[in-house]
């Protein structure tokens, strides 16, 4: 009996698949618990429109991001931090003073986690920080740290 997977099973395969399997795995276990449904006409058919809905949003979502990085180049986000002896700096700047800085500045949010900072800035100057806004993209942010007065 071929059946369309509804949510990922693992010995089946992965949620929107069309599998063959015995009809009594399927008749007692895989439609039951609404894991599946039987592949006829009309479920394809509505299987063929969620996947082009699907990769319609995924589209829109990876032309928005790409917009975002291009619109996030031209920005530039200044932090002030005190400064200790000798010019050094007294403290950092982590990834939630750079998100909580541009939403402040700039009007727009960026998610903390999605800021790639691999440790505190720890020096004052102008630093290109990278921002994962999409699995396929990542923008680039310049963040100027400058002594705080």
């Amino acid at each position: 009996m071929k059946v369309i997977l509804l949510e990922d099973v693992k010995s089946l395969g992965k949620k929107g698949d069309v599998v063959n399997i015995n009809d009594g795995y399927a008749r007692n276990f895989v439609l039951p618990k609404k894991l599946g449904v039987e592949a006829n006409n009309k479920n394809m058919n509505d299987l063929k429109l969620q996947k082009a809905k699907e990769e319609k949003i995924a589209r829109e979502q990876l032309e928005a991001a790409q917009t975002f990085a291009k619109e996030m180049e031209e920005d530039v986000v200044v932090l002030s931090i005190k400064a200790g002896e000798g010019g050094k700096t007294f403290g950092s700047v982590s990834s939630k003073e750079i998100a909580q800085a541009y939403k402040e500045q700039k009007g727009k949010e960026i998610d903390k986690k999605k800021i790639i900072l691999p440790e505190p800035i720890r020096s004052f100057g102008v630093f290109e920080v990278g921002v994962k806004l999409h699995p396929k993209v990542t923008g680039t942010l310049r963040v100027r740290v400058t002594e705080k007065g």
